[in-house]
């Protein structure tokens, strides 16, 4: 039996030295991993909090409504702040917009008065017409607007009063 005592005992030796050699390299990468003097410990420990309940506060409870509340406001008033901000800036975009367009519209109706002008100048009038072949207009060729004739003849200007003047 001495035999089989002396087996188990050198197999506990060897057992305790594969811990030992073990314990000492995790040892070794923990010291090179440390962040500082002293060693980091982590411990696992079990906790049940499932019988614990929450105690209700009222004074708690108000604060947190009045905070709330008042965050709110505070919210609603930047909100509005900064929509109006954005607003002002998006009106002053639009009448930039407006006041360009108004320029334009300017000199398109400058352009078109000068337009105007030049295809209503007599004399051109005149040129166009003696190329086409057209002359001084004789006595009965020209009709006006209420059907009657004209005559090329001299014409007495006459004056009517309205008869809004003469009561």
């Amino acid at each position: 039996m001495p035999a089989v005592g002396m087996v188990a005992g050198r197999a506990q030796r060897e057992r305790a030295e594969s811990f030992r050699d073990h314990n000492r390299s995790v040892f070794d990468q923990q010291r090179r991993a440390r962040r500082g003097p002293t060693p980091e410990i982590f411990f696992t420990k079990h906790l049940d909090n499932s019988r614990i309940v929450k105690a209700d506060d009222p004074e708690r409870r108000k604060e947190m409504r009045q905070f709330t509340i008042a965050m709110g406001m505070l919210f609603f008033l930047v909100m509005t702040y900064v929509w109006q901000h954005f607003s002002s800036i998006e009106m002053g975009y639009a009448i930039e917009a407006k006041k360009l367009q108004v320029e334009h519209m300017r000199e398109e109706n400058r352009q078109l008065h000068l337009s105007e002008a030049q295809l209503s100048d007599p004399d051109r009038i005149d040129r166009i017409a003696r190329q086409l072949g057209l002359d001084t207009p004789q006595p009965g060729q020209v009709v006006r607007p209420d059907g009657s004739f004209a005559n090329n003849g001299p014409v007495l200007a006459e004056a009517q009063v309205p008869s809004a003047v003469l009561r």
